[in-house]
């Protein structure tokens, strides 16, 4: 049976710490590829505490916060603004800082709610000044302030009080919500999520069957925040908090995956990813093998015309961007299983990145399996469990360059771009 462990813990609030502000200069557009390499990032999430909103801010081990490297805020009015509305510096002694367990840097910060309207876009850079054109994860990441984000005025920790800054918890791990100000209720419910994964890219979405319209419900229980909280089954979870002091209600969406999550262990895991280069009854094979595992080495080993050399480098390749995707883009289900996660698996990360005044994002890549460059447009699909889901507008002139992609793999020409890390634990 599914169960919660619930435990009743303190709630420690944060002092404020105000910013400088610098003038703004204008910049050119950016180049976003540089934040989907699968590097130790800059990471953040955003609590309102009454007129301020607050900054977490996590600084990958190696990012350079010694004297003289200040934190620099600056807001955007969209994506292809030619100009920022404002930039401030944080000098060190307000940024807060703590280290992490992981080796990493804990910041904390606030700026004034009133200057950061519903629509903006924040951008929290690290270290040197570096071009706008070459942006990089590992220090600098941007944050769409949507309404529901600027009123939320609770941030999800791990079980000693640090924000977690993902959209996913795994099963079995504790975390709370930690709220500004008062106590407040919490309505917890679980809902069971068929794994759907994207369709290609040429294919119509209206000729396909759609998912179930309603989520089937789990299990709904009363909590309240500050609460260590832990779900041991995945999950997708709608959190439902406030109520008190004339508080509204605010709902968060948090995905409950696998324990290894966003890496791949068991002979399940290595399988599903490959629905993006095999058919329904080849995995389906691989499943009823005697050794699903030892099957999964078959195919890679196929794949690779019997070189082992070669057939372990399709399965770092493969495996490490199953997880790279995993880690940039979960919403709502896996990673890989999103739009952005599936060109990412089998093309790999693009090339160049453009983020549009409608909120779109361009792929371009300078070649798709055998054939020449193509750019692949996203919308942005926002809903209550996925905030930053998007959307892949597909297109049948995709159709030749993709399975050729697709047979590169099945005939190991990925192989010579191998990762040095090996994800699925080989």
């Amino acid at each position: 049976m599914n169960r919660f462990f619930f435990w009743l813990v303190l709630a420690a609030l944060p002092g404020r710490a105000a910013v400088a502000q610098t003038q703004a200069l204008p910049l050119p557009r950016p180049n976003f590829a540089g934040l989907y390499r699968d590097v130790p990032r800059v990471m953040a999430d955003t609590r309102r505490e009454g007129d301020s909103l607050r900054l977490y801010v996590r600084l990958p081990a190696g990012a350079p916060t010694g004297p003289g490297q200040p934190m620099r805020v600056t807001a955007w009015a969209g994506y292809e603004a030619p100009a920022p509305l404002w930039q401030d510096s944080i000098p060190r002694r307000r940024q807060h800082l703590r280290p992490d367990a992981t080796g990493g840097t804990r910041a904390s910060f606030c700026v004034a709610a009133a200057r950061v309207p519903a629509g903006t876009v924040l951008q929290v850079q690290i270290g040197p000044v570096a071009p706008p054109t070459a942006q990089d994860a590992a220090t600098t990441t941007w944050l769409v302030l949507s309404a529901e984000r600027l009123a939320r005025p609770f941030v999800i920790t791990d079980s000693v009080g640090l924000p977690l800054l993902r959209p996913y918890v795994r099963a079995r791990e504790t975390f709370r919500i930690d709220n500004y100000g008062l106590v407040q209720p919490v309505r917890l419910r679980r809902y069971a999520v068929p794994p759907t994964a994207a369709l290609p890219p040429m294919t119509d979405p209206a000729t396909v069957a759609g998912g179930p319209a309603t989520l089937p419900l789990i299990d709904s229980v009363n909590v309240r925040s500050n609460q260590l909280l832990r779900c041991d089954d995945p999950s997708l979870m709608a959190l439902h908090v406030g109520g008190i002091g004339g508080q509204v209600p605010r709902t968060l969406a948090l995905l409950v995956a696998n324990g290894d999550y966003p890496n791949l262990r068991t002979a399940a895991e290595l399988i599903d990813p490959l629905r993006y280069l095999t058919s329904t009854a080849e995995r389906q094979r691989l499943a009823n093998a005697p050794d699903p595992k030892r099957a999964v080495d078959g195919f890679w080993l196929t794949a690779a015309h019997e070189n082992q050399s070669v057939g372990k480098v399709l399965i770092r390749n493969y495996y490490g961007r199953v997880a790279a995707a995993n880690r940039l883009f979960p919403a709502h289900k896996a990673g890989f299983l999103t739009d952005r996660g599936l060109l990412y698996v089998v093309l790999g990360p693009p090339q160049r990145v453009q983020r549009l005044a409608t909120g779109d994002e361009q792929w371009y890549y300078a070649q798709v399996g055998p054939g020449g460059p193509l750019t692949f447009s996203f919308r942005p699909r926002p809903s209550t469990f996925a905030p930053d889901n998007y959307e892949l507008v597909r297109r049948p002139e995709y159709e030749k360059p993709w399975y050729g992609a697709v047979e590169q793999w099945r005939t190991g020409q990925t192989a010579p771009s191998a990762p040095a890390t090996d994800p699925s634990g080989r």
